[in-house]
């Protein structure tokens, strides 16, 4: 990685697993970074954790307390979203690098506090609202950077314009499916409608965090918490997950509108490299549409968006 000195990144979800680990990365390279999380006593955590890295490598390149911020951000809730966005701007004049990285896994069909369903609203709806609002702390950069965390799940995803909330039948997989292909959709329509930044996409592959326990427990599946153990050896850490997203973020070679994963196993495991997306991603017409849905379902709770 470059460095970061003197730029200001934003990371959801970063009191744990890839969030985690994107801010240890980023705050290591000099970066102020900004932990967004719904829980601030959870921002805490991670900020001490990174403070005590600090402390025990005894570098002088690690950041100090300073350069480690909190921003309480509840995804399921666009009106927080609209909060943090102002708060951001009272404390910030740029926002050099964002990384959407928070999200939720196969729950139980459970609605936002707007009534969207859980992962269309956190995964996808509160991500483009808070990246549409953030946008003149973006343009304030010299070369801002925002990166969608998806996953392999874009690939069998589907973007159901009939029944987005899965108000007419739920299935929780398809649900995520059609949440990770929409992170892939907006990367691609932001880079077309916002080229003076840099949009891009990456996904983990099988990276081991807190999403496969917490969605086992949320659905009781004691099959897939046995496909989780048979499929152990294939996971790698949060931290190699973390590799695509980070590449995406700060890497030179990194393009507008890419998309980077694991490079081996088809994107399971490995170290990052360019890989294709999804094909409904580049579908035009039905990003043009996406876009104007989501700027419609948003604005109910933000007007001004």
């Amino acid at each position: 990685m470059p460095d970061l000195g003197g730029l200001v990144a934003l990371v959801t979800g970063a009191n744990s697993g890839l969030g985690l680990e994107s801010a240890r990365s980023l705050a290591a390279r000099g970066a102020t970074v900004v932990l967004a999380c719904r829980s601030l006593a959870k921002a805490e955590q991670a900020r001490r954790q990174l403070q005590a890295d600090r402390e025990d490598s005894g570098s002088s390149g690690a950041p100090d307390e300073a350069q480690i911020d909190m921003l309480q951000l509840d995804l399921a809730d666009l009106a927080s979203v609209a909060r943090a966005a102002a708060e951001l701007a009272a404390r910030y004049e740029r926002i050099d690098l964002l990384l959407n990285n928070a999200g939720v896994m196969a729950p139980p069909r459970t609605l936002t506090a707007q009534g969207f369903e859980l992962q269309f609203g956190v995964n996808h709806l509160a991500h483009y609202a808070l990246t549409r609002l953030l946008l003149p702390l973006l343009h304030a950069s010299a070369s801002p950077r925002v990166v969608q965390v998806t996953s392999g799940a874009q690939y069998f995803g589907q973007i159901d314009f009939d029944d987005l909330q899965g108000e007419c039948r739920y299935d929780r997989w398809k649900a995520y499916g059609q949440s990770k292909l929409a992170n892939v959709v907006f990367a691609q329509e932001l880079q077309r409608r916002e080229p003076q930044l840099l949009s891009a996409a990456a996904h983990p592959g099988l990276a081991r965090t807190n999403l496969q326990p917490t969605s086992v427990a949320a659905n009781g599946s004691r099959v897939e918490r046995i496909a989780y153990s048979l499929m152990g050896p294939l996971f790698q850490s949060a931290a190699q997950g973390a590799l695509p997203q980070l590449f995406a973020l700060t890497a030179p070679e990194a393009k507008p509108g890419g998309h980077y994963g694991p490079s081996e196993l088809g994107g399971i495991k490995g170290w990052p490299k360019a890989l294709p997306m999804a094909p409904a991603a580049l579908d035009r017409d039905l990003a043009a549409r996406f876009w104007q849905v989501s700027e419609e379902l948003c604005r109910r709770a933000i007007p001004d968006l």
